[in-house]
């Protein structure tokens, strides 16, 4: 009998390898892997005593802590679907999710609960609340919807062994939210086989690569990626299968997850750019040491010049791609150790994960000549890549258009076949004739010193139809008044040696306060557009 994929079978290698390894949760405790099992199975007993059972939603909105990695295996093991909750959301989309998710419990913290109390009349279904707490007691909180237990209470009173059942791999585990440039977010899923082999893809991976930035037995992983996106880029998942140490942060405060990285001796991290800077800048990473510490970037371009700054202090840091859609693994970069100051190579989104068919392709879905210098979309295939949008057929049909899915980004393989990442389609600006690329553009001037984020967008121009224009934020005060002169000495030299179109030359530069992101940490170029526009 063929055995299938399931998320129960990800916890069984560390419970017999590694039973008394830990799983840190900042302020909460420390736990073996022998202890996270009991607890994952009083979790299964709590929600079947409400009626959670095969098929039903169980949605969390919650910090990044052990509890989140609880659901993250008790839900889709009882044949559930884990609706991880996107926090950053507006309330109206936060509601949206929920009624299009059709959850049948909400497992909330304390301090999303006023939250949910706004938005409680207008939830379609007969929702019912699981209350976490830290510190806050059900009492103190508004009156509002039904509490039908309290999480800690409820594992407290369940059974410590629960004999999860054996389904089909193709049962659905996990949905989750992605927000676009219009409409309503879109919904995403994945079956128990995709993640499975997702996580057995990022072993794959990563273990036996001939680099500096291998993830294996002897890291310690913490994940600066909020648990609700996109599994965490699914490591939660890895780390377990390989029994490793895991830390995790709770709330993203710089101070707070330096300390942890410092104390706990966290080796391997993942993070969007945004956080990565901002750690940078904080005043303990200056008196800590990172020269232990590996960080993959993704969700964004890795740029140059953070490249540089986060090398400068010893961090391993380097390049991966993949989307919401894709679970999200596609990439990595391979950092030869005899080259461990090319930052060309740690920028580049690198070489496909093991059964990752990639291609870079025209308009008419025909490859592109690898010559390192045409582009052109980067589309894909993998087995665990996102089947379609939940309930959205016509944007599923154009994500899977001509048998591949479409990633809307512009890219090209270098001569050893590494892939770069040129822009994202929507983002690439047209002036003159001329094609310009803003990663380009954002990664040069990333590298200036006074420089601490920057953003290429495309701004409408009667005469050229589109110019480009730099969001800058300088790295203080005193840097301001010279930035402009310095950005442009630095692209006039670019130019000159022929490595950058005169075309690239900004409009306009505009020294900000700050620059518009999304909820999980990306450049919003969209906000970006409309606020700057003529």
């Amino acid at each position: 009998m063929t055995q299938p994929l399931l998320i129960k079978d990800i916890l069984a290698k560390p419970l017999l390898v590694a039973p008394h390894a830990e799983i840190v949760s900042a302020g909460h405790g420390r736990f073996s892997y022998r202890e996270f099992a009991t607890r994952i199975s009083r979790l299964a007993h709590a929600l079947t005593s409400i009626g959670i059972g095969r098929g039903d939603t169980v949605a969390v909105l919650d910090w990044d802590t052990h509890r989140y990695l609880e659901c993250f295996f008790a839900v889709p093991m009882l044949g559930a679907i884990l609706h991880t909750v996107n926090i950053r959301l507006s309330p109206a989309q936060i509601l949206y999710t929920i009624n299009h998710a059709k959850d049948d419990v909400i497992i909330v913290h304390a301090d999303f609960w006023d939250l949910l109390v706004g938005i409680a009349p207008q939830i379609e279904r007969d929702v019912r609340f699981i209350l976490v707490q830290d510190g806050a007691s059900a009492a103190s909180l508004e009156i509002g919807p039904d509490i039908v237990g309290v999480y800690e209470e409820m594992l407290a009173a369940a059974a410590p062994h629960f004999d999860f059942a054996t389904f089909s791999e193709q049962t659905v585990a996990t949905t989750f939210y992605t927000t676009g440039t219009t409409g309503d977010p879109k919904g995403v899923s994945y079956t128990h086989r995709q993640l499975v082999l997702h996580t057995l893809s990022i072993l794959a991976m990563f273990g036996p690569m001939a680099a500096s930035n291998r993830f294996d037995q002897n890291d310690v992983y913490m994940p600066i990626t909020p648990m609700f996106h996109v599994h965490a880029w699914g490591f939660p998942y890895a780390a377990t299968l390989l029994g490793v140490k895991q830390v995790y942060p709770g709330r993203y405060d710089p101070a707070h997850l330096l300390q942890l990285i410092d104390q706990e001796r966290a080796s391997f991290s993942h993070c969007v750019p945004t956080i990565l800077h901002m750690l940078l800048q904080a005043d303990p990473a200056q008196s800590i040491d990172l020269s232990h510490w590996k960080v993959v970037i993704g969700g964004s371009s890795l740029p140059h010049g953070l490249a540089a700054s986060a090398l400068a202090r010893g961090i391993n840091v380097f390049a991966a791609y993949g989307l919401s859609e894709t679970c999200p693994l596609l990439t990595v970069a391979q950092i030869d150790p005899d080259h461990a100051d090319d930052l060309t190579a740690r920028c580049r989104a690198g070489w496909p994960a093991p059964m990752v068919d990639l291609r870079v392709v025209d308009n008419n879905m025909v490859d592109v000549p690898r010559d390192g210098a045409t582009t052109g979309e980067i589309v894909a295939r993998a087995p665990w890549l996102t089947e379609g949008y939940v309930g959205n057929e016509q944007a599923s049909a154009e994500l899977w258009r001509g048998g591949y899915l479409h990633t809307g980004d512009v890219g090209r393989f270098d001569d050893v076949g590494r892939l770069l990442i040129t822009d994202r389609i929507k983002d690439v600006i047209k002036s003159g004739g001329e094609w310009i690329s803003s990663l380009t553009l954002e990664s040069l001037v990333s590298s200036c010193d006074d420089v601490a984020e920057v953003a290429a967008i495309a701004v409408p121009d009667v005469k050229w139809g589109e110019r480009p224009l730099l969001l800058v934020v300088p790295v203080n005060a005193a840097a301001s008044d010279r930035l402009d002169a310095t950005i442009r000495q630095l692209l006039e030299a670019e130019i000159a040696a022929g490595r950058l179109s005169k075309w690239a030359m900004p409009e306009r530069i505009e020294i900000v306060a700050e620059i518009p992101k999304t909820s999980v940490g990306k450049l919003d170029k969209k906000a970006m557009r409309q606020r700057y526009a003529p």
